[in-house]
């Protein structure tokens, strides 16, 4: 096998474990072990750590090795920000000129989900993220599809990091929502309905409640009683 076909092997390996959540934000990846682990030398393993590096789901530090990245409150909330206007586009598009085999697609998507629901596991997260990277595809649009691809697998991380605990059934309603939106061809509708789903995911995430915490409030009950 190739180099390169080694180190491809590798990337989609650890880029799948880390939108599936089994490795999380934070954990070291050192190169020994991966390339132990897959039979492979350690180049080809830095190279698909780079390549992770580059989409942001993986940190690579001078001298202290590699971990899955962790990123920042503020990251966080940029993140959903931009993905709110990136599947906007997506969906103005797609309802546009949708087709009847094209929404065939999504529904069979989302009935895998709701099979995958019970397992509360790695298949429902991934398979909820990929929902919106075929979305995507159905554009036609290489460059948006690979945007909405890395910006997803960025936000794995942000839920692995912040997010509380929440039914699938949630994702899978809102997913038909969309559906039914784009099946209306109506551009306006189909944007609003991506739009409340986000603010949704968002919102299961927490990130907008991290606040600073207030030193104050911390230590009043503290005066009180000291």
């Amino acid at each position: 096998m190739k180099q390169s076909s080694r180190s491809e092997t590798v990337y989609l390996s650890l880029r799948r474990a880390i939108i599936e959540q089994a490795l999380r934000p934070g954990m070291k990846l050192p190169e020994d072990a991966i390339g132990e682990q897959f039979g492979v030398s350690r180049t080809s393993v830095r190279n698909a750590l780079v390549r992770l590096s580059a989409e942001g789901l993986v940190e690579v530090r001078n001298n202290r090795g590699a971990c899955v990245a962790e990123p920042s409150l503020e990251e966080a909330l940029d993140i959903f920000s931009l993905r709110r206007c990136l599947e906007r586009e997506v969906v103005n598009r797609l309802s546009r000129h949708i087709t009847p085999a094209q929404l065939a697609a999504l529904e069979t998507h989302v009935r895998l989900e709701k099979e995958a629901m019970d397992s509360k596991g790695p298949l429902s997260i991934r398979l909820a993220g990929e929902f919106h990277i075929l979305l995507a595809q159905l554009t036609g649009s290489k460059p948006l599809t690979r945007y909405v691809s890395e910006i997803v697998s960025r936000c794995s991380l942000i839920l692995a990091l912040y997010s509380r605990p929440h039914s699938d059934r949630c994702g899978v309603d809102e997913h038909n929502e969309i559906i039914q939106a784009l099946r209306q061809r109506d551009p306006d509708r189909a944007m609003s309905v991506m739009e409340h789903h986000l603010e949704e995911v968002e919102a299961r995430a927490q990130i907008r409640d991290q606040a600073e915490p207030d030193v104050r409030a911390i230590l009043s009950e503290y005066a009180r009683t000291g």
